[in-house]
């Protein structure tokens, strides 16, 4: 298995995210094509739902491949696991989070990027950046770089159809 690509955000549509599979010997990655070890993926699509909890944000982006699940982690303040980290970073973090959360609308092409996971059974993205697209070619570049990506790196044959 190629661990190249293990720290590292791969580009992938939506429909590779659900197509990847746990890897048996690498904890938190997951394998594609049989070859790469992910753990970490960038996506590019049309925010189609948004909900918000005082601890997540969770949305779901659509390229035309399929929707993948995201969530961005709102509880940076009172969250346990970020008591180790330094104060002041965990507001910065914090208010990241929120300025983010707060352009995140329904019908805005979004590029997420974060750790790929599985939760009851689907793949979801635990998002640490969000960036709501203001050039309209975002997403059909983002399609031909996973095409050729998928290609080079991943072996696979076609990955939109």
């Amino acid at each position: 298995m190629d661990r190249a690509l293990l720290n590292t955000h791969a580009k992938l549509v939506a429909r590779d995210i659900h197509r990847l599979t746990q890897s048996p010997t690498e904890a938190n990655s997951f394998i594609l094509g049989g070859h790469a070890c992910i753990s970490r993926v960038e996506t590019v699509g049309t925010i189609v739902s948004r909900d918000m909890t005082p601890k997540f944000l969770k949305f779901g982006v659509d390229d035309g491949t399929g929707c993948v699940t995201c969530l961005l982690w709102l509880n940076q303040l009172t969250s346990s696991y970020f008591s180790r980290f330094d104060p002041s970073t965990v507001l910065l973090l914090a208010s990241t989070a929120r300025k983010q959360a707060a352009e995140i609308r329904i019908g805005a092409v979004a590029r997420v990027r974060g750790r790929v996971g599985s939760y009851r059974g689907a793949m979801q993205i635990s998002a640490t950046v969000v960036v709501v697209e203001r050039d309209p070619n975002a997403e059909i570049l983002h399609w031909l770089e996973c095409v050729r990506l998928g290609r080079s790196c991943f072996r696979i044959k076609s990955q939109i159809s």
